[in-house]
């Protein structure tokens, strides 16, 4: 029987924690008694962390905790990951920051074990290598932010409209509402990757008295809700700095298996700056990668003075029983608010088609790329309100679709097109594009036919919403550096031919596309020295407005 001081009884505690995408619920049971600080993995593979008393004082004192002091060897050779989630579970227990050891390389082995971070982090120089080559659970996080507040349901609200400025509740703190309605199903994507859609979902923040954030909006109307819940927003900040990650890349069948052995933020009010993660042991095949960092369920994040690493792009048979390349991304981001990426480049060439683009995401709402050079910016089901500003975009450019209004300023475009309207889900984006003060590079100098917004729709197919243009476009100062081109290139396009099928009034849109109203040109300038016209399909396009100068 274990013998307890009073002092210490109250350390005795369990900590359940988990990983994101359903991975096993894990146990850690902190204790205290006579002896060595010691962490022990019982038969079922639960964590025992017994702290020695005189440590317990010196962990307290010093407000800071080490991985070495729970027996973290950081040789590049042992598994350090026990060591690793027992150093930060004690650390969220007392409130401690915790501090990885100087010149430390901590190796993680394949246990599906994560490390729950709920306190100041500073991983330092200190190296980390995560070892996929033989993982127990591809969907095990190795390091979950987590908040210590819990979500909860709310009741009696059973509808919402699309802009609606508040609900029916009171709450304990600032909330992140999410609600769905699983009866309507929405983005129901064509082509390769078809498929039968996602629940009609929306997420929010309010205030205590339930008036709602109105610079993240409600987008949508909702009959009827299935399910909405509250977590309160986190008042204090929390911030993450440092390390040197390098994942050894799993060689597993190329398929639809996502690996999710990553930084997974599920904590609102966190700063993640100063981190390194790059990839080695890229073979001949491969399973996608769902982020290193991976964002979700959360708001008001920031990634800042950070370097990532593009995956090396893989083909698989899509849901169309054809080959498809498959996703895979160092970011992303999901079901998540005010995310912000500051500074942030990659290792390889953003201009490298060998490697996908480094950033996907979903139901996401004001993201921002400010002093970044990264392969791609791309939300894939709607992103409401994006800003990329002072950055160069490389071979795979802007993709989105979504609402609200996309801003790109003082940026360089390396894409075949400023911006790409997501063609599996519509092409939609129902608000305003502003594009000022940047350089469009076609397909980084290469002979194509540029023009400044793509996409398709053939107004054939149900994405689960009306699919729009950009009500109005608004393009200033803009250079396109277009001197190598094609033969027989007409010059820059607006658009590009949205559906080679609309030659004449003939043609009939099962479900009619709202096309753009307004397209405004001040000041741009081609190498070619060809002016910019509207479209190859100007039958599609003839009711567009277009002006020009000042």
């Amino acid at each position: 029987m274990i013998r307890y001081n009073l002092f210490f009884l109250l350390l005795l505690c369990t900590i359940v924690t988990h990983a994101q995408n359903k991975a096993p619920l894990e146990n850690i049971v902190i204790t205290s008694e006579k002896g060595k600080t010691l962490v022990s993995v019982s038969n079922n593979g639960d964590l025992h962390v017994n702290i020695a008393p005189k440590d317990l004082t010196k962990f307290k004192a010093a407000r800071l905790v080490h991985y070495s002091d729970f027996g973290a060897q950081g040789d590049g050779k042992t598994d350090d990951i026990n060591a690793i989630a027992a150093t930060h579970a004690f650390a969220n227990l007392h409130g401690l920051a915790v501090q990885a050891d100087n010149g430390a390389t901590y190796y993680i082995g394949g246990k599906a074990r994560t490390a729950v971070i709920r306190t100041d982090t500073d991983f330092g120089k200190a190296a980390f290598i995560i070892d996929d080559t033989d993982v127990e659970n591809r969907n095990a996080a190795l390091f979950t932010v987590s908040s210590d507040l819990k979500s909860f349901k709310l009741e009696g609200i059973n509808s919402l409209k699309r802009n609606q400025e508040k609900i029916n509740a009171d709450l304990p703190s600032s909330c992140l509402v999410t609600v769905t309605n699983a009866n309507v199903k929405q983005y129901i994507r064509f082509g390769l990757n078809q498929n039968n859609g996602s629940s009609q979902t929306d997420i929010f923040v309010v205030d205590k008295k339930g008036k709602v954030d109105m610079n993240a909006p409600i987008i949508w109307d909702f009959d009827q809700i299935t399910e909405i819940t509250a977590l309160p927003i986190d008042e204090k900040p929390l911030r993450i700095k440092g390390g040197r990650f390098t994942t050894i890349a799993n060689k597993a069948e190329s398929k639809y298996t996502y690996y999710n052995r990553n930084i997974a933020i599920r904590r609102s009010n966190v700063t993640l700056e100063d981190l390194e993660h790059r990839i080695t042991g890229e073979g001949d095949q491969g399973a996608p990668y769902g982020g290193f960092i991976n964002i979700g369920e959360c708001a008001y994040v920031t990634v800042k003075n950070t370097i990532l690493t593009g995956h090396k792009t893989y083909s698989t048979i899509g849901a169309a029983g054809k080959p498809v390349t498959m996703g895979t991304y160092d970011l992303s981001a999901n079901r998540a608010l005010n995310v912000s990426f500051i500074n942030c480049t990659q290792t390889n060439d953003i201009n490298d088609n060998t490697y996908w683009g480094i950033l996907g995401s979903n139901f996401c709402k004001n993201l921002l790329y400010d002093h970044c050079t990264l392969s791609r910016f791309d939300a894939h089901q709607g992103v409401a309100n994006a800003t990329i500003r002072n950055s160069t975009l490389g071979h795979m450019g802007i993709n989105a679709i979504g609402s609200g209004l996309l801003l790109i300023e003082n940026s360089t475009i390396r894409g075949r097109s400023i911006v790409n309207l997501r063609s599996d889900y519509g092409s939609t984006w129902q608000g305003e594009v502003i594009i000022r003060d940047c350089v469009f590079v076609p397909a980084n100098g290469k002979p194509v036919n540029a023009a400044l917004i793509s996409g398709s729709n053939s107004g054939q197919h149900d994405f689960g919403y009306t699919c729009y243009m950009p009500e109005k476009i608004t393009v200033k100062n803009l250079r396109i550096e277009d001197s190598k081109h094609p033969e027989n290139y007409k010059g820059p396009a607006i658009f590009t031919n949205f559906n080679p099928e609309m030659k004449d009034n003939s043609y009939q849109e099962k479900y009619p596309y709202v096309k753009t109203r307004e397209v405004v040109l001040q000041n741009v300038t081609t190498a070619s020295g060809k002016p910019v016209r509207v479209s190859d399909n100007e039958f599609m396009f003839r009711e567009v407005k277009v002006r020009t100068g000042q």
